[in-house]
């Protein structure tokens, strides 16, 4: 197979870490934009060093048989239709997060991905950051041990300084606090645990600060997850908080515990036992895209179309954290802890 073009509808802000991210992968190039606005080339130049072709309508843009790849960065309501219409064209479709904003959507996003035989990837791109690599590689290795306990939590203020607030307040739009932002969180607690939650207890506030106020739903969740193997963890999905950004991992096993870069366990015996152990890895440190390592998750995608399997970050993954995030919502709304078996009726 040769080079692979790339369609990104939305240009807006994550769409500025995705045009980058794919050009650095050999062979792979941004040809096509799809936006709302009339965007002159000159900008695009001056961004990007290039120009695209540029087109105000999602259908025209998918009648170009050279496009490959279609990347949804538009706001999250749009990206089943966009993403059944991208699988349709035989596109093979990336789709920030989150896929969907109901259990429908994901479905449907699932049906058409699966129908048309193409490849699939959600963003949680969280997943390759070097911590998260370095977890999950302890995990295997048994220096924690067989885990009991796990605890992800993200923390990160999205007010009026923030590029998405103005839609993102908007209940059709942001959805929950899970769903917009602390979907990161859920995905890379349920990626360690390597667990099926099966069923979730969540608890909602609100902040008293005024610059929270016009937002439509609860912006401070947390979820209690009991996983099918009999552990137990907890997700924090904090948009209201006024403190820098802080994703926090806390990893709980027989043999000892993982906290975020420190760990501690009995498997060494020269080892400090009084106190923790440093890792030196990067954390998840910032809610900016453009400190987000998309191209190691674009890289496997553009390989898994090139050798025609799925890519690592599999769709039935990603499903299953948007699952978990809605039913933690639908618990919210009852007061009641949810079976996620429910959500297939």
């Amino acid at each position: 197979m040769g080079k692979l073009n790339f369609g990104i509808v939305g240009y807006g802000w994550v769409a500025g870490a995705h045009i980058p991210s794919f050009e650095s992968i050999e062979d792979c190039e941004v040809t096509s934009i799809c936006s709302r606005r009339e965007i002159p080339q000159e900008e695009f130049v001056a961004t990007h060093g290039k120009s695209f072709s540029l087109y105000n309508n999602f259908d025209e843009m998918l009648k170009d048989d050279a496009l490959d790849v279609i990347s949804i960065c538009t706001p999250h309501p749009f990206h089943v239709e966009q993403v059944e219409k991208a699988c349709a064209a035989g596109k093979h479709v990336v789709i920030e997060k989150p896929m969907a904003l109901d259990w429908d959507g994901c479905k449907r996003i699932r049906s058409a991905v699966r129908e048309a035989g193409v490849k699939a990837l959600v963003c949680f791109e969280v997943r390759v950051i070097s911590s998260m690599v370095t977890y999950k590689k302890m995990l295997e290795e048994d220096t924690i041990g067989p885990l009991h306990y796990g605890e992800a939590d993200y923390f990160h203020g999205v007010g009026p300084w923030y590029g998405q607030y103005e839609w993102n307040i908007k209940k059709e739009m942001g959805g929950s606090s899970l769903l917009t932002a602390g979907c990161h969180a859920m995905d890379a607690l349920i990626w360690l645990m390597d667990d099926e939650p099966v069923e979730v207890t969540c608890y909602n506030a609100t902040s008293a600060k005024d610059v929270f106020q016009d937002y439509e739903y609860p912006t401070t969740s947390v979820t209690l997850i009991r996983f099918k193997g009999g552990a137990v963890g907890k997700v924090a999905s904090v948009i209201d908080c006024i403190q820098p950004y802080l994703f926090n991992v806390h990893l709980v096993g027989a043999n000892g515990s993982i906290w975020n870069d420190k760990f501690h366990t009995d498997k060494y015996g020269g080892l400090d036992k009084t106190g923790w152990s440093s890792l030196n890895v990067q954390l998840a440190d910032s809610g900016d895209v453009g400190h987000h390592p998309y191209v190691p998750v674009f890289q496997d995608l553009v390989d898994a179309i090139r050798e025609d399997r799925e890519p690592s970050l599999t769709l039935d993954s990603a499903i299953l954290t948007h699952k978990t995030c809605l039913a933690a919502d639908l618990s919210a709304e009852r007061g009641a802890p949810v079976s996620l078996a429910e959500l297939e009726g």
